[in-house]
């Protein structure tokens, strides 16, 4: 379960994402690692992820 910094960090990361007029594709809750995961963007070029902490950061994933 998501805490109340990780829930209340994704409100806020979602509405900055629609106020630039970017779709949210993927939004997904992993328990095992405890974080949010976010894909958004037109090219789906977005890759975010929410800590329980609600400290929030882009992926630096690069495939």
């Amino acid at each position: 379960m998501p805490t109340t910094e990780q829930a209340l960090a994704c409100v806020r990361v979602c509405q900055m994402l629609s106020n630039g007029y970017q779709p949210i594709h993927v939004f997904r809750y992993s328990p095992s690692t405890e974080m949010v995961f976010i894909l958004a963007g037109i090219t789906e070029s977005l890759e975010i992820l929410v800590f329980s902490n609600g400290q929030w950061g882009f992926s630096d994933d690069e495939a």
